[in-house]
């Protein structure tokens, strides 16, 4: 009987491809994982916790940067100077003014009336009428210390609250103390009268007492030294009259006002 061969060897072992390896590395236990990652986060938060207080306390603080400094423009103080300078010249005349003022005490002109004659009165219809009408008025300075000058100086003649005539007076200068009269003649012709004031006229003609109101509107200047002021005045008289034709002045009473 024939002997059989012997076996074949066993074929060599061929080592394991690495990603093999790294899976064979990589199976642990469950247990095995928490334990070697625990200790790992514990020394990673004991690191980073003082490492977080120490930059929190070290970052420095914002600074403030100042502005760069310009220079002012030399318009600007230019114009400010000249302001400063306006003001104080404004100060100064106005204080001035104040102490002039109180020193002389200036006091208004005064208008009056010392003579006034009615010569003709008649009415052409009963609201139509003409008038004669011839006034005498005084305007005097009472100052002591200073001049006026009369700029403009217009009269007017009402019966009852509507005017009949006017008149106006020349300027002129009138010095300390002074006095001037003017003679104004008043001619009313075909003026109209609304029918309640021709019957109120006719009736006070009857009577022998005819009232009128002259009103005088003056714009005055008054100097003081190198100062000027301009203002207006207005009269108010109320006269009452005799009839026509030879009606005189019976009273008055004159008031003078800014």
């Amino acid at each position: 009987m024939l002997a059989l061969p012997p076996p074949p060897p066993p074929p060599p072992s061929l080592p394991s491809p690495p990603s093999l390896a790294i899976r064979q590395t990589k199976q642990v236990s469950p247990g095995q994982i928490v334990k070697s990652k625990q200790p790992i986060r514990q020394n990673s938060q004991e690191l980073e916790a003082p490492n977080y207080a120490t930059t929190k306390s070290i970052r420095p603080l914002p600074r403030l940067r100042q502005p760069p400094f310009q220079r002012t423009n030399p318009i600007i103080w230019f114009g400010a100077v000249l302001c400063l300078i306006f003001s104080l010249v404004l100060i100064f005349f106005g204080v001035a003014t104040l102490i002039i003022f109180l020193a002389i005490k200036p006091r208004n002109p005064t208008f009056d009336i010392p003579n006034a004659n009615l010569n003709g009165l008649y009415f052409d219809s009963p609201e139509y009428f003409n008038g004669d009408f011839t006034l005498l008025v005084n305007i005097t300075n009472p100052n002591r210390k200073m001049d006026v000058r009369f700029e403009s100086l217009d009269v007017d003649l009402f019966f009852s609250d509507r005017i009949i005539s006017t008149q106006s007076i020349q300027p002129f200068t009138q010095r300390r103390k002074e006095s001037r009269l003017e003679s104004l003649h008043f001619i009313s012709s075909l003026v109209f009268l609304p029918e309640d004031l021709g019957v109120n006229l006719k009736k006070q003609v009857q009577g022998n007492r005819v009232n009128y109101n002259v009103r005088g509107t003056f714009k005055m200047r008054i100097t003081m030294g190198f100062f000027h002021l301009s203002y207006w005045l207005h009269s108010r008289c109320q006269i009452e009259m005799t009839s026509p034709p030879t009606g005189v002045l019976i009273a008055r009473n004159c008031i003078t006002k800014r």
